[in-house]
């Protein structure tokens, strides 16, 4: 009987994608990377807690939590050929809403000179370099000219634009400024917007447990009801809701809120309610707004302290919920105390925001 003939083909490997996120906060974008299928080796984060966050869900990751500029890139970095290095450099001092030291003479302002060193040492395929989209009306726009100068000069093609999250699937609307880069020559487009209608605030939380003023539940079961298929990814293959907890506000906020109706905010709270307000007219539209059930959530960057409240309940939002709207999935557990948790959310890059920028991203692989 004759042999069939022996196959001397071995199976073709996939290449393995190595990615560094550098101020990596707790690890939306490393997240949005892990779901495109990178493999997040390295991060680098200053706060102990967002790292203690990142070594939680990133087990395989090597986490350093110390100041970046005291770190050498070659000294982390094992591999030769590093794929991508994805990074937001602190951005409060480019925030519009940041009055007093949006110039370039605020400190934090030039760490985005230490994204660049790390660039410029480890010459990886692509970077993402992410912040607020404030960081583009410094000076005019000259600003982000000289950060993507200094990208060009390293020999890398750059992008830039500004990209809604709600179009992504996010249920929030919340815009990032990026910058995309690649060393080889290849000229990145951002990714279309979903063709898919907008996730609202109802489909991202509905099915979450209610809660009161001050509750801290670790675990509560969903509620019975028919999910939203944004609900239906964001739960995975979790069978209860986790990190349930609600910052305890006074009786005098919780009676401002029940004031308030959804999409409204502080200026429908009666005046007797608000004297220890010297200056009403300096409150920011974002005080004490009421969430709205039909639509994607305004910025939760800072939930906590801008007292947002839930749709229907007089509370501010759960850990769960907050982390939802950011599109981090139930089985992403957050580390520290609750305001560091809250911090951490609002702070983060949405997952599913990077998701789509690094998809796109992959899209050019063969010809990088």
């Amino acid at each position: 009987m004759r042999k069939k003939p022996t196959s001397t083909c071995k199976a073709v490997q996939k290449k393995v994608l190595i990615g560094l996120d550098i101020f990596s906060g707790a690890g939306g974008l490393s997240l949005g990377a892990t779901m495109s299928g990178i493999t997040m080796r390295y991060a680098i984060e200053r706060d102990p807690y967002a790292a203690k966050t990142y070594r939680e869900n990133f087990e395989n990751s090597e986490v350093v939590c110390q100041d970046i500029k005291e770190i050498e890139p070659r000294g982390l970095v094992k591999e030769k050929d590093l794929f991508i290095i994805l990074g937001g450099p602190p951005c409060q001092g480019f925030s519009l809403s940041n009055t007093k030291t949006r110039t370039m003479a605020n400190p934090v302002n030039l760490l985005y000179n230490e994204f660049i060193r790390f660039i410029k040492e480890l010459q990886p395929t692509w970077f993402v370099f992410e912040n607020v989209w404030g960081l583009t009306k410094i000076q005019n726009g000259e600003i982000q000219k000289h950060i993507e100068l200094c990208f060009q000069e390293l020999g890398y093609t750059v992008s830039s634009q500004v990209l809604w999250a709600s179009d992504y699937g996010v249920p929030q609307k919340r815009f990032r400024f990026f910058i995309v880069g690649n060393k080889n020559g290849v000229k990145f487009e951002f990714p279309e917007k979903s063709k898919k209608k907008t996730v609202t605030v109802e489909e991202a939380i509905g099915d979450l447990p209610d809660l009161t003023n001050g509750d801290s539940y670790e675990s509560l079961p969903y509620k019975a009801r028919k999910i939203s298929e944004y609900a239906q990814l964001m739960r995975k293959q979790e069978k209860t809701s986790n990190q349930n907890y609600v910052s305890r506000n006074n009786d005098l906020v919780i009676e401002r809120y029940k004031h308030i109706k959804q999409g409204e905010n502080w200026q429908a709270i009666p005046d007797y309610l608000m004297q220890n307000y010297a200056d009403k007219s300096r409150c920011h539209s974002g005080i004490y707004k009421r969430l709205r059930a039909d639509a994607p959530s305004v910025v939760i960057s800072n939930y906590r302290k801008s007292m947002l409240i839930h749709p229907y309940q007089d509370r501010g939002l759960s850990v769960r919920e907050a982390a939802r709207i950011q599109s981090f999935p139930d089985d992403f557990i957050f580390e520290g105390p609750l305001s560091f948790m809250q911090q951490q959310i609002g702070n983060a890059v949405p997952p599913l925001l990077a998701k789509a920028v690094i998809d796109k991203i992959l899209t050019y692989q063969d010809d990088t």
